[in-house]
């Protein structure tokens, strides 16, 4: 999910409409519903968020190092004019990139899983992993080869990689997969997705990286 903060309603429900149309969940908040965001005591919700995109004038420098503190995914600031003295201030503060208006999502989300690659590629282990996702709809692979799934569980695969190590439900996959707006989708489907997915991986790797607790959610190992 791309969480965008603006200060205009206009603005966040452009870019909230784009990533829904490239097929990625994303909310609108205004500076004050944020911070409230931040603030909840769930930081689960942290497991969902795929990058944030702030209008540079709602930017407390503050909101980067809240952020930063339960997730790595990317801050992308934007902004109408170009000012060196502010894109310096940004970029000390934390904020991984800043972008200026008008700006195709396309753009935003390659800038996006080029920080999510400089972070993978920080981790230890991740060159003698099999399983390799690339994070930007290209096929996975198994041990160099291309492992071709649907577009749902390439995502659903994304996901897992991404939250590595950690228990995520059935509703936050569901959450970071189908658009928030599509109430005739039940969170069930995502179990056969799941399903499907985990038999595939079986087959290919020799073993299930993902293993499933009642009441708990999924794990990835990897």
């Amino acid at each position: 999910m791309f969480i965008v903060v603006a200060s205009q309603q206009s603005a966040a429900a452009a870019y909230v409409s784009e990533f829904q149309h490239e097929g990625i969940p994303s909310i609108g908040l205004f500076s004050d519903e944020f911070k409230t965001w931040l603030d909840d005591s769930s930081k689960t919700k942290f497991q969902d968020a795929r990058g944030f995109l702030i209008d540079e004038g709602e930017v407390p420098l503050t909101f980067a190092r809240t952020i930063r503190e339960h997730t790595p995914a990317p801050i992308i600031a934007f902004s109408e004019t170009r000012s060196l003295e502010k894109t310096l201030e940004l970029l000390t503060a934390g904020i991984d990139d800043v972008v200026r208006r008008p700006i195709h999502v396309k753009e935003i989300l390659a800038r996006s899983e080029a920080i999510w690659r400089r972070h993978r590629e920080s981790q230890p282990d991740q060159s003698t992993d099999p399983l390799k996702v690339f994070f930007n709809g290209q096929d996975a692979e198994v041990n160099g080869q291309p492992l071709t799934l649907p577009r749902r569980e390439l995502n659903i695969l994304e996901y897992f990689v991404r939250n590595r190590g950690r228990s995520v439900s059935k509703a936050q996959v569901f959450r970071a997969v189908y658009q928030d707006c599509q109430a005739d989708v039940s969170e069930t489907v995502v179990e056969g997705h799941i399903s499907k997915l985990r038999k595939k991986l079986r087959m290919r790797l020799g073993y299930d990286p993902i293993i499933s607790k009642r009441f708990e959610g999924y794990t990835y190992l990897g």
